[in-house]
């Protein structure tokens, strides 16, 4: 229904996707770089459905970063939640390999890369040619000696979302990728029509509903996820706030009428 669509529509905007095994640390981490707040509990698939994060780079460089849920050996033949959750990497041009490095880790950091790679492989064989970063997470917890923290390790970085180890450098490094995998994108063939930036918001008729257009009420509600209910709170807050409620009612909206904004 709605949701579906509105999850695939965020889908198509990720830039970066962070690929790990359940519990690598990338709800952490994308609460860490960006302003997303997702739900974070130390059992498997905490994360059922992507979480959107921007991370906003002291340049005024923007990108998305979505925190998806974890892959499991044999996940491209259905295995677990198999094809639900790689279906989600698929549009993104970055990839973020995270590396379990905590000695509770049930594989090593090799064999963690070796499992993710070739699960990426079998479902989409294209995705191993993505812009690819590589690192280590949770290194706040690697011990010298145990093997999980040397400098043989299979990552471009280190880092640990909770001591805050490596996470200005991972920031740049995704920025620096994604502008690698931006650049290749083929230039467009279609005709580009600007049109000035509607400031505040307006509210119109459309078909049996009604649309509300503009940048302020189109802020409110992009890059929020919107399949959460904290989230689809704060959103109605803010359109409220706007006074996107009582324009609709002054037009003529009635409780029950369908409302499009973006």
């Amino acid at each position: 229904g709605e949701d579906r669509w509105l999850r695939l529509e965020l889908k198509l905007l990720a830039d970066v996707a962070l690929v790990g095994f359940p519990n690598v640390g990338k709800s952490t981490l994308i609460s860490r770089i960006s302003a997303a707040k997702p739900k974070v509990a130390d059992y498997p698939f905490t994360t059922l459905e992507p979480h959107l994060g921007v991370v906003r780079m002291e340049d005024g460089e923007e990108y998305v970063v979505a925190d998806v849920p974890g892959l499991i050996e044999g996940a491209a033949e259905g295995r677990g939640l198999g094809h639900r959750f790689l279906r989600h990497i698929e549009r993104a041009r970055v990839l973020c390999v995270l590396l379990d490095v905590a000695p509770a880790a049930e594989r090593s950091p090799a064999d963690q890369l070796d499992v993710l790679l070739t699960e990426l492989g079998a479902y989409q064989p294209d995705l191993l040619t993505r812009e690819r970063v590589v690192v280590a997470s949770r290194a706040d917890l690697a011990q010298p000696g145990d093997g999980f923290s040397g400098d043989d390790l299979p990552a471009d970085l280190r880092i640990s979302a909770v001591t805050g180890e490596g996470i200005a450098a991972l920031r740049g490094r995704l920025a620096a990728a994604v502008r690698a995998a931006r650049a290749e994108l083929p230039a467009p063939t279609q005709f580009v029509v600007h049109r000035a930036v509607q400031e505040g918001y307006t509210v119109s008729r459309e078909g049996g509903g009604w649309v509300v257009e503009g940048r302020e009420a189109l802020r409110a509600v992009n890059l929020s996820d919107l399949t959460r209910r904290d989230a689809l709170e704060e959103t109605h807050r803010r359109l409220e706030r706007l006074g996107v409620d009582r324009a609709l009612a002054r037009a003529g909206a009635r409780p029950g009428d369908q409302v499009r904004i973006g």
